[in-house]
């Protein structure tokens, strides 16, 4: 089955999206607190607007599991559903920086079929769909096939963690692998992304708090480009759960790293993924 028009109305999506966070980006915003205490602007909610009312027109059929739109659980009986994030990395949106990006996925039967990724500042467009390879363009330039790295031993990891959410435990992470390289990015899709482009090789995040709108999209494109991503403990991603939070952390790698990743890190979480 081919997403070719899926892709096409994602991407355009995505992009106008993009155009609404820009016209926001380093502006002096307010910024409003949702009840986990997560920060939420007007960028968001418009971007998230332009998304969904463009998803909900051209698929009314289709689910729809979006960051600033309520749950209202209808995605739970459909094959299909849309999984948006317009502004993730909204901590480094806020501050003025690049790490954010536009977010949306395609699940169908439960697992990712299409991810698009967009970050507006460097005008990077990461895309895949199911079978069809990751691809990334960048300015002007074509789309060009992306892959992972081929790193295999721990101490050449280059780990790629949050810049906001960092905890001390990532320094536990690098200490029982022996990393030294460690960049730091907002959003999680453009970290996901980096791993794609084999530029990083391994993501950890030990916190519960991320949702299946930050992994949907970003995962089709890892997993198209090599790349695997699962929880603490090298389950899949249940993207058919009615929690939408990822309550057992997260593991992105190129692959190769990951059952070995895995076994090192696993007496880090006793009592699994840590709530904050």
């Amino acid at each position: 089955m081919t997403l070719a028009r899926e892709l096409e109305v994602a991407r355009r999506l995505a992009l106008e999206a993009g155009e609404v966070a820009l016209r926001y980006h380093g502006t002096d915003l307010k910024v409003e607190r949702k009840d986990e205490g997560e920060p939420v602007t007007r960028a968001d909610k418009e971007a998230n607007a332009v998304i969904v009312g463009g998803l909900t027109r051209e698929f009314p059929d289709d689910a729809l599991l979006a960051e600033e739109t309520p749950d209202d659980g209808s995605r739970l009986r459909k094959d299909r559903v849309w999984m948006v994030d317009p502004i993730d990395g909204t901590r480094d949106f806020i501050r003025g920086r690049d790490g954010f990006s536009v977010m949306i996925g395609l699940c169908t039967a439960g697992r990712p079929a299409l991810g698009v990724v967009w970050q507006p500042i460097g005008r990077r467009l990461y895309f895949a769909t199911r079978g069809e390879g990751a691809w990334m363009s960048e300015g002007d330039a074509a789309a060009a096939r992306i892959h992972v790295s081929d790193v295999r031993t721990p101490e050449h990891i280059r780990l790629v963690a949050s810049k906001s959410h960092r905890t001390p435990v990532i320094d536990e992470v690098r200490a029982r692998l022996g990393i030294s390289d460690e960049l730091n990015v907002g959003s999680v899709g453009l970290k996901l992304g980096l791993i794609a482009r084999g530029l990083r090789d391994l993501y950890v995040n030990p916190s519960s708090k991320s949702s299946a709108w930050d992994t949907c999209g970003p995962e089709a494109i890892l997993v198209e480009a090599g790349g695997r991503l699962t929880d603490l403990w090298g389950r899949e991603i249940d993207y058919r759960a009615p929690d939408v939070r990822n309550r057992d952390g997260l593991v992105a790698s190129n692959g190769h790293l990951h059952e070995l990743v895995l076994e090192k890190i696993r007496p880090l979480f006793p009592g699994g993924a840590q709530s904050s």
